[in-house]
């Protein structure tokens, strides 16, 4: 297979084309709500955990995802042909064939959209984690009991490759939205993490996307903020690794604030920048 040289000019027009972010916050702060601070007509909604509720005026596509098998099925419409899996696996060209060959429709619909947002994550490792527990590798080839440690493994494996692929998804932005949990350690110490089933998945997940982001609320402290999750009334994105909040966050671009307003169009814009400023 010929190797293709990727040109300083060409990597970054498509790194100013398309970026990956994923955003967490407690229940309850509005992620599902920034839908609306994107732009409708090129922007599709994989709802994975029935929660369109709360944007039913939101005048943008959505798809209703209720399974892991399904989930996969639209990874695969959404990031194409992966020329590295075998013939008869996920992502595999015959996969893409025939999903677009049943699904032309959608097809359509997905190729007219450069931002893909993913609603949610925590709900999207719920379903694997489904899925995997039927599996056979889910199994003990000696006994036929169930067997928890292979399951685990399997969700792992299957989660990461679907949000590799999602990553490397031409010309489309992909957006994971996902639950942000307070875990108290034994020393009740307080550590925000995102929930998500398996500890693998959740440790790989800030080196596979460029962005990860913290939604929650704050309260104005002098010209700063300070994190108040219960009793805060204004909604900020920290956006930073090394924040004082202690909440998660990676900004690959180099271009965004500690905290940013709840406008992911703004942000968007901000990240893809072709300078900084």
């Amino acid at each position: 297979m010929a190797l293709k040289i990727v040109t300083a000019g060409e990597r970054l027009a498509e790194a100013n084309n398309k970026t990956t972010l994923a955003i967490f916050g407690p229940s309850g702060v509005g992620k599902t709500s920034l839908l609306k601070t994107l732009p409708a007509r090129e922007t599709l909604c994989i709802d994975l955990e029935a929660g369109m509720k709360s944007v039913q005026d939101w005048p943008g596509d959505s798809i209703p995802v209720r399974t892991f098998g399904d989930a996969i099925d639209i990874g695969c419409l959404v990031g194409g042909v992966d020329p590295a899996v075998p013939p008869d696996g996920f992502f595999s060209e015959a996969h893409y064939r025939h999903l677009a060959a049943t699904n032309p429709d959608l097809v359509r619909l997905i190729a007219s959209k450069r931002i893909i947002f993913v609603d949610s994550i925590t709900d999207l490792t719920r379903q694997a984690m489904a899925w995997a527990r039927m599996r056979p590798e889910a199994f003990s080839e000696k006994t036929g009991k169930p067997d928890t440690r292979g399951a685990y493994g399997l969700l792992a494996r299957e989660v990461i490759g679907l949000l590799k692929h999602l990553q490397h998804a031409q010309a489309k932005t992909v957006i994971f939205v996902g639950i942000l949990e307070k875990v108290t350690d034994e020393f009740s110490r307080a550590v925000w993490q995102p929930q998500m089933e398996g500890g693998k998945a959740a440790r790989e997940l800030p080196g596979i996307v460029d962005q990860v982001i913290s939604m929650s609320f704050f309260s104005v402290d002098g010209e700063g903020w300070r994190h108040e999750p219960e009793r805060g009334e204004t909604r900020r994105l920290v956006c930073r690794a090394g924040n004082p909040f202690g909440l998660p966050a990676k900004d690959r671009s180099g271009r965004l604030d500690v905290t940013e307003p709840p406008d992911l169009g703004a942000l968007l814009s901000k990240i893809n920048a072709t300078t900084k400023g």
